[in-house]
């Protein structure tokens, strides 16, 4: 239910991929859409169909968001970690067509009413906020027709629904932080994306190409 699990905190995401070094940092290649975060391995951006607007829900470094940008999209990332966005727009400032905004996912959507034709998430905010508060949201921004995608890992058997993370990026905080990820398995997102009103729902789990790892979810639905 809503509110059943505390909200994500921003500080986590501040802290969850640190720089590669010292100093500027080289911005990454973005030469594939991803949704697997194994580099050249699962579908591309073909599962988003050929959206004039999209919205990255989660962009962290803006891969994703980048790929798009250069072929035409007009992309907004949004993403509520101060520092994943001021990397972000380190990397992929200089890109027409790409907007990086600081702001909590279920926020944006209340406040900006936009239609979008693609609403995504690559392991990103629809992985680690309840589907209870954002999918409604997301369904409201969705234009006619309009896809909404999103990939997280394979849940292991038995942990569905808001899971506890340990802050492991936080050592030396004063006060203990719990991070809350939302999985299901596939059909279980499908029939929530039904109860949304989403429509054409595909939802796989494609195995990883090592057979001792976890694979990844991927969802994908259209609107009304």
């Amino acid at each position: 239910m809503s509110g059943a699990a505390p909200q994500t905190a921003a500080e986590y995401w501040d802290k969850y991929k640190p720089y590669r070094g010292e100093g500027p940092q080289p911005r990454p290649a973005a030469a594939r859409f991803d949704w697997t975060g194994i580099p050249g391995y699962g579908p591309g951006a073909e599962l988003l169909g050929l959206p004039k607007t999209a919205l990255d829900l989660g962009p962290a470094e803006g891969e994703n968001a980048a790929f798009l940008a250069r072929r035409g999209v007009e992309v907004t990332a949004v993403d509520f970690s101060a520092v994943q966005t001021a990397r972000a727009r380190a990397f992929w400032g200089d890109l027409p067509g790409l907007t990086f905004v600081e702001a909590e996912a279920c926020t944006f959507l209340e406040e900006d009413s936009r239609p979008w034709d693609a609403i995504y998430s690559t392991w990103g905010a629809v992985w680690f906020t309840d589907p209870e508060d954002l999918f409604p949201r997301i369904a409201k921004r969705l234009a006619p027709g309009g896809v909404f995608a999103f990939s997280h890992r394979e849940p292991i058997v038995g942990q569905y629904g808001a899971q506890a993370m340990g802050g492991k990026w936080l050592e030396g905080r004063e006060t203990e932080l719990t991070v809350y990820r939302w999985q299901h398995t596939a059909a279980q997102w499908a029939d929530i994306l039904k109860l949304h009103g989403f429509l054409d729902i595909e939802a796989t789990v494609l195995p990883a190409p090592d057979p001792g790892e976890l694979g990844t979810l991927i969802v994908r639905a259209s609107s009304a």
